[in-house]
Formats: structure tokens, C-alpha cells, sequence
């Protein structure tokens, strides 16, 4: 049978091996049933292909294999090195990732082991080609996905340690480069030769721990591009071979990661329930899982950003994904609006985790798509539709490329500078690892809450495309939170306005270089002439400040400054937003001025929800959205990409538990039952719905 990958590919991962009985025929009969398109296998079971050192069990997976073909099922083949075998980690305990130096990892868990070992690289390799080179060939493969999660540990091991004190002596040259680009004369730390640098346990220098990040996350992106270099020896030019990101992973660096992939793949969890109604702000559940509509879609905006490319979803929600203590079922519809939220951001597949829930081992309360009883009940059904609704648009959105108002920067350097120097205290006092994650989310929040739609941008890519191409195609930039910047990415900040855009600088941007050493110049460096505005002082705020509009920009109940006051002082820029505060009144909150064909506006804070739709409504009056439901509100939100006929793809949701309507201001049609829908007629949305549907 001919696998046709054109369409929206839809499945799980699945692990017939897992299951206490085989009952193999009668799930792909069920996958069959709710028109599942696709399954990954094989990553999680290495100690099942070689239970012993070099013996080698590879027939297990045929009846799978062969099963699915026989159903039109497509398979992704995973390579399982992220979880070792008992044998190899008894037989070479060195290979384990020391979590600081002379610390090794407890075994019992994942991910335990330093993939830059060469032990390692070893055993891995030889079972890497058994398994696909037995199954390379087998027509259900359309796919590999190398490792699972790639960058959960920062190896502090001997050897990665010896290997970072040499790639810092090829960059630098000799020590007293390094001395001076690192500040080492502070605090006595200058060295006299490489065999002076302290390991990382102790280290309280930025610079240093700048550089021993970029460098985990090269081990990272060396060692799924070994693996990727491993698999097209054997696998097909139709194949593709990826991995799957966790994007909040210590040791990655995502943009790099995927250069030497075929496409992106990632694994975006959520909180469901009330999480999911977008007129409620509820806290994150756990730091793996995000809470809200906006990080959602941010999440999947993310995925497309590490290659500008639509991307792969190869684990989300089926029920409830976490702990024992985490139980948050779907409300019924939110399973679909997932789905389609993930689409219409770009994505090429969406699988799920996993088919069934299991009944034993760490993941006992992972939900699956079966419960424990493995009879199918509501969420099976529930995906079964959105199986049919993927199948009955067919392959409508081949080619499709998500809209964007407003483009966002994302910088994996300033995450991991921020991660390591703070912006904020948590609630305790505490430094706040995920500042900068926080700056970055206020923004892409005021995005969807102001009604426009993003696309992020890592630095380098920007710099690619180049200020006059970078200003046409995107009106609107937000650069917030770039702390570490080389000077020609805050140049091309200044020349996208010059050329037309208008540029908004948030908090801590262009404060720090290459090296996260603070710029000896005022803030925000190689900007304050262009915007007409510097500041020299700043503050945390315990509480936010209320503020108030001087001119141009309209407020909302509830805009407000947070977290922090940048104190600026204008030169030639307007005062558009001020703090109302006894001394941070003195300063304006948010100042605009024209520069060349554009406009550079800074924002001295962290805006509140309210304030960010305020800035993104002002900056963006006019969005793609409006085309079609121009009074629409929250929580009715739209989504939307160009199709290759030059068509608009169109996703309405109402994120909400009461039904909600609206009104086209064009002609339409249901791309999934081709009913045509008038301009001027109402549509209901009933609670947590989607709709999909394309222009006529």
C-alpha cells in the first residue's frame, strides 16, 4: 500500500511492548478507526533491542511494522540511546553524567549518561545501525526520530571538562585573551595557563558561565548531528530524520540543533481545563507544562522559529500528562482546539502521548489516548473526530505558512545569561531563573491578547534576512530581554526601523555583548540616539505601578508596569506612557520617536497583560484577523496562514466554556464539510470549538 505523506499526518507514539499481552492487531484496528495517519516506535527500549552487550534481539518490531503498513499507517523509527540498558551502565560506569564535578548521576531514571563519552558513543553507534539497518528498508518507515529530548544535563564529567578547557584555548588563543575578554583580574581570578581554570561547581563569573552553556548545548547539537550522520547512511532521500526537542532543556540550543536535521520536531505540553479559557490567568502547574492560551500558541511559534520551516509535533496531551498529583483531564472540545491551535501555527503532524495509559513504571498516570482499562472511551472518541476533520481536509494545507503582525525575537544567549544572572526575585526573594522567559512571554501575551498573531525570530536569523527585508515582511518587531547582543544585531534593530519597521525595545536589550559583559556605554547601547532616549537607572518592582497615557496611546483597566522600572530620560523621543509614582514618576514608562522611514518605541518595563495589548493594538491597528472578524474579542481568538493558490486558511476558536459568535466580513468555507458561509452571517462557536475554513 502507498503511503501518502501529503495531508496532515495524525497518530501516537506506541509501544506494543509495553502492554502485558499482544493485542497489536486490535490497536491498529483502533488507529485505523480514528483515521490515525502515523505512529513512532522503537526510542524508549534499548535494553529490549540488545538485552545483553552485543546480543541483539530486532524481530519484535516486525508484526508492528508490518501492521501498520498493512493499515496505510506511516512509521516514524526511533533510535533508543536515551535510555541506557542496566548492562552498559554496569559494565562502563564512567559513561555517567556527573551533575557537578565528581557527582555522577544516580541510575534509575533516563537520560543518565554524558553522550560526549566516547564509551558511550561506542554502544551506541553499533545499536543505532542494527536497528535501522534492519528496518531502513521496511515501507512503513517514512522517518527516524535520533534520541529523545536531547540537552536534560550539564555535563560537569572529567572529559567534557578537559574538552571545554580546549575549545575555550581555540577560541581565545592563549590565556591572557581570555583574561581580558572575561574579566579574570576580578576578584584574583586571572590565569596563568589553561591548567588554572576551576571547574564550573563553584563558578560565580558570568562570562564563564556564558561560555560553559554555548558549550553543553554544542555537545548536544554534535551529538544528534553524529546520530543524523549515522542514519542517512542507510536511510532514503524520502526519509527524514529529526529529533524531538523539549525546549526548555538546560543543554540546547534549538536554532543550531535542527541544522543538521530535516525538519523540526518538538514536544509542546500544556495545562488543560480552566488553563485553557483565555479570560483567566492561572499559574503554570508544573515547569515543564505552560498555563494559557497565549504559551500555547507561543510554544508552537517557538517550533517553527528553529527553522522558519512548519515542524512535527511528536508528543503532546492526550489526557493528563504529569505526575500522580497532576490530574487535568481535557474539557470535552480542548483536545481539538489544541490540535488546530498547533496547526495553524505550522504544524505537519501532531502525535500524541502515548496510545495507552500504562499500568506500571514511572509514567503510570501519563494519560494516554486508552485509559488503564485500554477500552476506548471519550478521549479516544474525542480524537477519533479530530482524526476525521484532519482526514477530511485532506491535504488543503500542504504548503501552508502561518501569518504574523508582529515578529518577536528569541535569544538563547540571553536565556542562559539570564538563567544565570536573574532579572527578578521570586516571591521568596530568591533569583527568578526563568526572567527571561517571563520578559519574553509578557510580550508574546500582548500579541494574542491585542488580536494579532507572532512569528519568532532567533537574532542570526534576523540578521540573514537583512533590515530592508526584515521591515517589509514583518511591520512590527519586539526585541525585549536581548541581553546578550554582538553589535551587529543591535545595528540591524536600528537600520529595520531606519527602513521602515517599528522597532519595540523592551527591558534589558542591548545592555550586555557577546561576552554578557554590561556595555560601557548608556542604555540601551547603540539605540539611545536613534530613539531619543537613555536610562542610567533601574529598580525591581515589589508591586506593580499603576500608569498613565501622556499621549497617543490608548490604556486599558489594568495596565500597569511590573517587575521592573527602567528610569528613562528622553532627548528627542515623546513620553507616551508614564509611572504614577512618587519618584518613578520622574521617568517615562514608554517613549516613541521616528527614526528614518520608521519608529524605534521603548518600553522601560515589564508590561502587564493589559499594557502589552495596549502597545500591540497601537503598534499593530490593522492585522491579517481583521479580515475576517473585525470585532471579534477575547475569548474568541483567530489564527491564520496563506495557502500555495494564494488562499487564506482561517482558525476561529473560542477558548471558553460559554459559546461566543461571530461574523465574517468575507465569504467563506468550511474546509473540513465545504459548507459555504456568507459574509455578514453569524457563526456560533459553541464552548471550547474550532472552526477551520478558507476564503472562496
Amino acid at each position: 500500500m502507498h503511503l501518502d505523506r501529503s495531508g496532515i499526518l495524525f497518530g501516537a507514539a506506541y509501544y506494543a511492548e509495553y502492554h502485558q499481552s499482544d493485542r497489536v492487531d486490535q490497536d491498529l484496528d483502533l488507529m485505523k478507526q480514528a483515521e490515525f495517519t502515523v505512529i513512532r516506535v522503537g526510542e524508549s527500549v534499548w535494553s529490549t533491542w540488545e538485552p545483553r552487550d552485543g546480543e541483539f534481539d530486532l524481530e519484535w518490531l516486525q508484526p508492528v511494522l508490518d501492521g501498520a503498513h498493512a493499515r496505510g499507517i506511516a512509521v516514524v523509527l526511533g533510535t533508543p540511546t536515551y535510555a541506557v540498558p542496566p548492562w552498559l551502565q554496569t559494565a562502563y560506569p564512567e559513561i555517567a553524567a556527573d551533575v557537578r564535578t565528581g557527582e555522577p548521576m544516580p541510575w534509575g531514571a533516563r537520560q543518565e549518561v554524558d553522550y560526549s563519552h566516547p564509551a558511550f558513543r561506542f554502544h551506541a553507534e553499533r545499536v543505532i545501525r542494527a536497528v535501522v539497518g534492519r528496518y531502513a528498508s521496511h515501507p512503513a518507515v517514512i522517518g527516524y526520530q535520533v534520541d529523545n529530548e536531547p540537552g536534560m544535563v550539564l555535563f560537569h564529567n572529567r572529559g567534557s571538562f578537559q574538552r571545554f578547557v580546549r575549545r575555550l584555548a581555540a577560541r581565545y588563543g592563549d590565556v591572557e585573551t581570555l583574561n581580558r575578554e572575561w574579566g579574570l583580574t576580578y576578584w584574583s581570578h586571572r590565569l596563568s595557563d589553561w591548567s588554572d581554570l576551576w571547574t564550573p561547581d563553584g563558578n560565580s563569573l558570568p562570562q564563564y558561565d556564558l561560555a560553559w552553556r554555548r558549550y553543553q548545548a554544542e555537545l548536544t547539537t554534535e551529538f544528534i548531528a553524529w546520530q543524523a550522520e549515522i542514519v542517512r547512511e542507510y536511510s532514503s532521500p524520502e526519509q527524514f530524520v529529526t529529533t524531538c526537542i523539549a525546549y526548555p532543556r538546560p543543554a540546547l540550543d534549538d536554532e543550531k540543533l535542527v541544522e543538521a536535521l530535516d525538519v523540526t520536531a518538538g514536544n509542546p505540553y500544556y495545562a488543560m481545563q480552566d488553563h485553557l479559557d483565555a479570560t483567566k490567568d492561572l499559574a503554570a502547574v508544573t515547569p515543564w507544562t505552560t498555563s494559557g492560551v497565549p504559551a500555547m500558541f507561543r510554544q508552537a511559534d517557538r517550533l517553527f522559529s528553529s527553522n522558519q520551516a512548519r515542524f512535527l509535533v511528536t508528543e503532546t496531551d492526550a489526557q493528563s500528562i504529569g505526575g500522580s498529583e497532576f490530574n487535568l483531564p481535557p474539557y470535552p472540545g480542548q483536545l481539538a482546539q489544541a490540535a488546530f491551535a498547533f496547526v495553524s501555527r505550522g504544524a505537519a503532524m501532531i502525535e500524541y502521548w502515548h496510545w495507552h495509559t500504562l499500568p506500571y513504571g514511572t509514567e503510570t498516570y501519563w494519560g494516554g489516548i486508552l485509559p488503564h482499562s485500554l477500552e476506548p472511551g471519550r478521549v479516544y472518541r474525542e480524537l477519533a473526530a479530530v482524526g476525521a476533520d484532519f482526514a477530511a481536509i485532506g491535504d488543503l494545507l500542504d504548503g501552508y505558512e502561518p501569518d504574523a503582525d508582529v515578529a518577536i525575537l528569541w535569544s538563547n544567549d540571553s536565556r542562559f545569561a539570564l538563567e544565570f544572572f536573574p532579572t527578578f526575585p521570586t516571591a521568596t526573594g530568591q533569583p527568578d531563573r526563568t526572567s527571561y522567559t517571563r520578559i519574553f512571554d509578557a510580550y508574546y501575551r500582548g500579541v494574542i491578547d491585542g488580536g494579532a498573531q507572532a512569528r519568532v525570530l532567533h537574532p542570526d536569523q534576523a540578521l540573514s534576512w537583512g533590515a530592508k527585508d526584515l521591515a517589509a515582511r514583518f511591520p512590527v518587531l519586539i526585541a525585549a530581554g536581548i541581553y546578550v547582543a554582538t553589535d551587529s544585531q543591535l545595528d540591524l534593530l536600528r537600520e529595520y526601523a531606519a527602513a521602515g519597521g517599528h522597532l519595540i525595545v523592551g527591558i534589558r536589550t542591548g545592555y550586555g555583548d557577546e561576552e554578557a559583559r554590561a556595555r560601557v556605554s548608556m542604555a540601551p547601547a547603540r539605540l539611545t540616539d536613534a530613539a531619543g532616549v537613555s536610562y542610567e537607572e533601574f529598580s525591581n518592582l515589589r508591586d506593580p505601578l499603576p500608569v498613565t497615557s501622556e499621549q497617543g496611546l490608548a490604556l486599558t483597566d489594568g495596565a500597569a508596569a511590573t517587575l521592573w522600572a527602567d528610569g528613562l530620560v528622553t532627548s528627542d523621543a515623546d513620553t507616551l506612557v508614564r509611572y504614577v509614582h512618587p519618584r518613578f514618576g520622574d521617568f517615562a514608562a514608554v517613549t516613541s520617536r521616528a527614526h528614518g522611514d520608521g519608529r524605534i518605541t521603548v518600553v522601560g518595563t515589564v508590561p502587564s497583560a493589559e499594557l502589552a495589548a495596549d502597545l500591540v493594538r497601537w503598534a499593530a491597528p490593522a492585522t491579517v484577523a481583521d479580515a475576517i472578524a473585525p470585532e471579534r474579542a477575547l475569548p474568541v481568538t483567530v489564527s491564520s496562514g496563506s495557502l500555495p493558490d494564494g488562499r487564506r486558511a482561517w482558525f476561529v476558536f473560542n477558548w471558553s466554556g460559554e459559546p461566543q459568535a461571530f461574523t465574517p466580513a468575507v465569504d467563506l468555507a468550511d474546509a473540513v464539510t465545504a459548507e459555504e458561509l456568507s459574509a455578514g452571517t453569524e457563526i456560533s462557536l459553541p464552548a471550547w470549538s474550532t472552526r477551520c475554513l478558507v476564503g472562496r
